[in-house]
């Protein structure tokens, strides 16, 4: 027997609990994979936050066991590429939204999903980066695929004390970009400069409605916000530099104009962590595992326990939560 968070919904509603399963389950419900991990860690990811809040969509099968991400030992494989005792981590293919999860003391998963775990790299950090960490990488590649130099001028991170934002801040300070970072949260200021930030701005510089063109500013943008702030980052962005977007805390929407991008030469680039091509997530999580400064990873970083994820979803959606929240799914 494991425990997990299970959600549910029926006729009588919404449910959200921890729940005791067994193999017998797994085998019913996520018939499709063909290796049994026995996870050691997760995490709540603002995804997560929604699908055991309620608030939105996400959960498209049910009843579902959470969880986005999860990180541990292999315990029975029929796929060649993996045998007992590897260890893995994964992030995204629809798992716990349409395949059961990793907020759970066992997951069965296809193997084409896991990524061998970087031998520098412990389950609990792994889920400390998790897919927040995981797609602040993808995006710091983006703009250094767009031809981002630290030379070039400062990055903008916003959203920048969430656990997207902690993360991409401190990969961009190691890689030695001067980074500013916006956030709603004035006493974080101390937080982020801890993380590698020069200058930390209020976030309601960007998140009302602007002009098309602005004041030249950033050689390059992570944005884990959208809407307005969005628009506004890709209006203050200067000629050539690099916009990567990745989250929608403030808004689907992006009220802008084709402005920074045919009169400044603007490279918006869309980043998505869920189905990103293996050979790209395998870089992301070797480049993640040599280059994130473990201290400042520590930093960001919050361990609880299981139960304790159902409790934490709406901080996380309400933006409350500072960083990461590492979930010990065995107590």
């Amino acid at each position: 027997m494991f425990k997990a968070i299970y959600l549910d919904k029926n006729e009588a509603g919404f449910s959200a609990g921890v729940r005791e399963l067994d193999d017998d389950a797994l085998a019913t419900h996520a018939a499709d994979g063909d290796v049994t991990v026995r996870i050691a860690y997760s995490t709540v990811n603002y995804k997560d936050g929604l699908a055991i809040a309620n608030r939105s969509p996400v959960v498209r099968k049910w009843p579902m066991v959470a969880g986005i991400d999860g990180a541990g030992v292999v315990e029975a494989s029929s796929n060649p590429a993996f045998r007992p005792g590897d260890r893995v981590v994964l992030n995204g293919w629809g798992v716990g939204e349409t395949h059961w999860g990793c907020l759970s003391g066992k997951a069965r998963l296809k193997g084409a999903w896991l990524v061998p775990l970087p031998a520098t790299l412990g389950e609990r950090e792994a889920m400390a980066i998790g897919t927040a960490g995981y797609t602040s990488m993808l995006c710091v590649m983006a703009l250094a695929d767009a031809g981002v130099k630290p030379a070039d001028g400062e990055v903008l991170v916003t959203g920048a004390a969430g656990g997207v934002g902690s993360v991409a801040v401190a990969l961009l300070a190691g890689r030695g970009y001067r980074v500013v970072a916006s956030t709603g949260r004035a006493a974080e200021a101390d937080y982020l400069k801890g993380l590698g930030a020069t200058e930390v701005i209020d976030r309601t510089a960007l998140s009302e409605p602007g002009k098309p063109l602005q004041k030249e500013r950033w050689a390059g943008v992570v944005d884990c916000v959208g809407s307005h702030t969005l628009a506004n980052a890709c209006a203050q962005t200067r000629y050539g530099g690099a916009v990567a977007a990745c989250g929608l805390a403030q808004g689907m929407d992006f009220p802008s104009s084709v402005a920074p991008f045919i009169l400044r030469g603007v490279h918006l680039a869309g980043v998505d962590s869920v189905m990103c091509p293996m050979p790209r997530r395998s870089a992301a999580w070797a480049a993640l595992a040599a280059e994130l400064d473990r201290g400042r990873l520590a930093a960001m970083t919050t361990e609880i326990a299981l139960a304790e994820a159902i409790a934490m979803a709406p901080e996380v959606l309400a933006g409350k939560v500072r960083g990461r929240l590492v979930v010990d799914v065995n107590r």
